[in-house]
């Protein structure tokens, strides 16, 4: 035997019994003597063994210290499951924890926030301007690097066009189109009204009589921007005018109850505010800052991609006290109150028509656009 041979034969052996050690250590007090002197026994040929250095003594004394081992701490079913499963769950916690402290994901449903942040948002195509990069397996890659994917929707049944009730939609950005009484989910953005009739962009129109199969609507869905919300961040300072504010709706009256919303923070606790299109008055002031702010009382173009801001406008349906739907409201916030208005200004359901939120509701400022990776918005949020 060489002389590398022999070294590996010695620092297995010295393995098994640094195990046989371990195993010893840990069931001491529960072992009998018996079973005490078994191992002992073994422990000391294996170490005698490795002091003589012969190869043929070393392998029958390491055979015959794990078959000990083995005996005495036979392997349980299922353990490797059981080692991923302990992975798994410390790796959920992790995760868990940071995203209840630190950084929550969140996804935009809705256009209210464009064009600072996009919901899901649609482009009318035929059919027949789809790619072989929008068939599978390539759709999905696609998809996974730009956001976007090319759908077709066609009619599950026979029978005539009809809007259902968006408030009523499973599917946060999406509106239910029935035919025949069945429910096609679409993007939000997809309706369209014109002077003389109202359907999809591109698509049917509503009133309109389909047969099962005839395509609704055909184009390209792009995904809302996924951004991270960072949950420490008012651990350690007040919320800011111009922060992007996530919050809870719960307790607001007039907003779906127990999910999540993401606006602009244009008022705080103690300001009175008016709207005087374009500009939003804080205590008789026109805002101008931070930037954003700033921008979109100007009405500027952030870019090539996006169309320029709408102002503060007073728009909107009065839900509850302390709304801005006209130029003469004027409201006071109270101690806990905080004012939410989305970037989007005439298409935005929003603090003008519910009115404030309770400082218990916020849950943090919206801080990193992280998904689409081909988006113009990755990247920190303004």
């Amino acid at each position: 035997m060489n002389f590398f041979e022999n070294r590996k034969l010695r620092k297995q052996l010295k393995h098994i019994i640094h195990t046989g050690d371990i195993l010893r250590a840990s069931r001491e007090d529960v072992m009998t003597a018996g079973q005490l002197a078994y191992i002992d026994e073994y422990l000391g040929k294996a170490r005698h063994a490795l002091a003589e250095g012969d190869r043929d003594e070393m392998v029958g004394a390491g055979n015959e210290l794990t078959t000990c081992i083995e005996k005495l701490d036979p392997p349980k079913a299922l353990d490797t499951a059981r080692e991923w499963f302990d992975i798994l769950v410390v790796a959920i916690s992790v995760a868990m924890a940071f995203r209840a402290y630190f950084y929550q994901p969140f996804k935009i449903p809705t256009g209210s926030m464009q064009p600072t942040l996009y919901g899901i948002h649609t482009t009318s195509r035929p059919v027949e301007d789809m790619t072989v990069l929008d068939h599978q397996p390539f759709k999905f890659f696609k998809w996974l690097v730009t956001g976007q994917s090319f759908k077709v929707v066609r009619a599950k049944a026979s029978g005539s066009v009809s809007f259902g009730d968006l408030n009523q939609s499973k599917k946060p950005g999406y509106m239910p189109i029935l035919v025949g009484g069945v429910a096609h989910y679409l993007p939000n953005d997809v309706f369209m009204r014109s002077a003389d009739s109202y359907g999809l962009k591109g698509g049917v129109r509503f009133g309109e009589r389909v047969k099962a199969g005839d395509v609704l609507w055909s184009g390209v869905i792009t995904s809302g921007d996924f951004l991270f919300v960072n949950r420490w961040k008012w651990n350690f300072r007040h919320p800011r005018r111009g922060d992007i504010m996530v919050f809870s709706t719960t307790g607001i009256q007039g907003v779906t109850p127990g999910t999540h919303y993401i606006k602009r923070m244009m008022g705080l606790p103690n300001e009175t505010l008016q709207i005087k299109a374009p500009n939003l008055l804080v205590n008789g002031e026109a805002v101008t800052t931070p930037e954003r702010v700033g921008q979109i009382a100007r009405r500027e173009q952030i870019g090539d991609w996006a169309p320029p801001y709408a102002g503060f406008n007073a728009v909107g349906n009065r839900v509850a006290a302390k709304s801005l739907v006209t130029e003469e409201d004027i409201i006071t916030l109270g101690l806990d109150e905080y004012y939410a208005i989305g970037d989007n200004s005439f298409g935005s359901f929003d603090s003008r028509a519910w009115g404030p939120v309770p400082e218990r509701n916020l849950l943090g400022p919206a801080s990193f656009v992280h998904w689409p990776f081909t988006s113009p918005r990755w990247g920190r949020i303004k």
